[in-house]
């Protein structure tokens, strides 16, 4: 494997002469295709979108211009931003003492945050804002330990994909030797935490896992990685997000010990009416269904950037869970079969990526979003993996 690892390197640093013309000097680059096939920039946004992006916040355009000053204001957005990398992530899935979790998805966040500045201004201080806290993590970090290593991973290393996949498409002057090493956190710290998910856990972790090892695998260019997690993604989300079409009970997280009718509903919080559009953590709280949202939101649109439509298998499942909850988050009354009457609130800054594709792509009906969507702009970021999107995604159906 190390020797293969060697030979698409070699081959990656000889065709960086042949990429440098379409990628030219900025952000209106054309896509790079590496030998693998894969699009880049293409973990989240595309090269389209971001120069997008750009045009609209330069020329003043709203939502956008809002949520770029919201951004650039926020603390994630300071040029003298200092990271707190730690060599090993303790974080205990019971609240217990930790060690770095905050610090580490907060500094992932930052380094995504000036990659975006960075895209919008062509400020290089950003680029080297973000280039000096991936490096501080990629020269410290060695693992993660304790109950909630996985997610804690899934988390980071969604952001941290985002941000390096940005600078290195599109600053063209990150060192090699940073690239490479933190290719290889990404590799031997990040990958082997997401890979294989969690199947008796709630589904908000499989989902986020698959997002942060879908995004991973686009820039470390691992075909076997991005099918995997596609692979599960695709038999995850409708154990999580149920359609009547499914069947009368949803189905089992595939590998998990979960069988039963009895046991699906005790994994469904004591739900046992399934209509469209409710998610598994439905009647947990809401906050949950949101990470879940944009994780599945996140993943087929880092597949459309690599030109899997996986949003043409699951879009109806997204819409009915998107109005599902949404309108409850409006303010419609909660009938008595549903989570016994009450359910607790706080989707969260997490439609915007869905949005964009089925509404403004694909013309679908979706009032009840569009109406919460609204009253949520600018999104801002939940301080975990879900970041800036409607800067970033709020009509704007680009490559």
């Amino acid at each position: 494997m190390r020797g293969l690892r060697a030979i698409r390197l070699v081959c990656a640093v000889l065709l960086i002469p042949l990429l440098v013309p379409l990628l030219g000097a900025g952000p209106a680059a054309a896509h790079a295709v590496v030998p693998q096939g894969f699009r880049h920039p293409g973990v989240l946004l595309g090269q389209g979108q971001l120069d997008i992006i750009r045009r609209r916040v330069h020329a003043g355009q709203e939502p956008w211009a809002s949520a770029f000053e919201a951004m650039k204001a926020s603390r994630y957005g300071q040029t003298g931003y200092t990271p707190h990398p730690r060599d090993v992530v303790v974080c205990p899935w019971d609240n217990g003492p930790s060690n770095g979790c905050a610090d580490e998805r907060e500094d992932a966040l930052a380094a995504y945050t000036q990659a975006l500045l960075w895209s919008v201004t062509q400020d290089r201080t950003h680029a080297e804002a973000a280039i000096r806290i991936m490096d501080a993590w990629s020269g410290t970090v060695r693992d993660h330990t304790e109950g909630d290593a996985g997610l804690q991973a899934a988390w980071a290393g969604a952001s941290w994909a985002r941000a390096a996949e940005i600078i290195r498409w599109t600053y063209h002057e990150w060192p090699q030797w940073g690239v490479e090493r933190f290719s290889d956190m990404l590799r031997d710290v990040y990958l082997p935490e997401v890979a294989g998910g969690a199947p008796d856990y709630n589904g908000n972790w499989d989902l986020t896992m698959e997002d942060a090892e879908t995004g991973i695998a686009v820039f470390l260019d691992d075909r076997h990685a991005f099918d995997e997690a596609i692979g599960r993604f695709r038999e995850r989300v409708r154990a999580y997000f149920h359609l009547a079409s499914d069947g009368p009970v949803p189905p089992a997280p595939p590998g998990s010990s979960i069988r039963t009718p009895d046991q699906i509903a005790a994994y469904w919080y004591g739900q046992r009416e399934y209509p469209d559009g409710i998610a598994q953590e439905t009647c947990r709280n809401f906050k949950h269904v949101g990470y879940s949202l944009a994780a599945t939101a996140h993943i087929a649109e880092t597949a459309f950037h690599q030109g899997l439509d996986l949003w043409s298998e699951i879009h109806d499942r997204v819409r009915a869970a998107l109005e599902f909850h949404t309108r409850y988050e409006l303010g419609e009354h909660v009938p008595g079969w549903l989570c016994g009457g009450h359910v607790e609130l706080g989707l969260g800054p997490v439609t915007e990526v869905a949005v964009n594709h089925l509404r403004y792509r694909l013309g679908m009906e979706m009032p009840q979003t569009l109406l919460y969507t609204a009253r949520q702009r600018p999104e801002g970021t939940n301080d975990l993996f879900v970041a800036w999107e409607t800067l970033t995604h709020a009509d704007n159906p680009g490559w």
